[in-house]
């Protein structure tokens, strides 16, 4: 009961860290392939061709 006590007023221990204190994101191995090659597609790179910076057709 104690132990229940003293994690509800101190929170868990974080689950992030490895043996050596360092952080460890624990992500699927495709979701890294999609976070590197973010930049590499041309298309959604360019900044200029972003849908925030084209006009929208109202044809109402």
């Amino acid at each position: 009961m104690l132990k229940k006590i003293l994690t509800f007023i101190g929170g868990k221990k974080a689950d992030i860290f490895d043996e050596k204190g360092e952080v460890v994101h624990k992500l699927p191995d495709e979701k890294w392939e999609n976070w590197n090659n973010r930049y590499k597609d041309p298309k959604t790179a360019n900044w200029r061709t972003h849908k925030g910076t084209q006009a929208q057709d109202n044809k109402n």
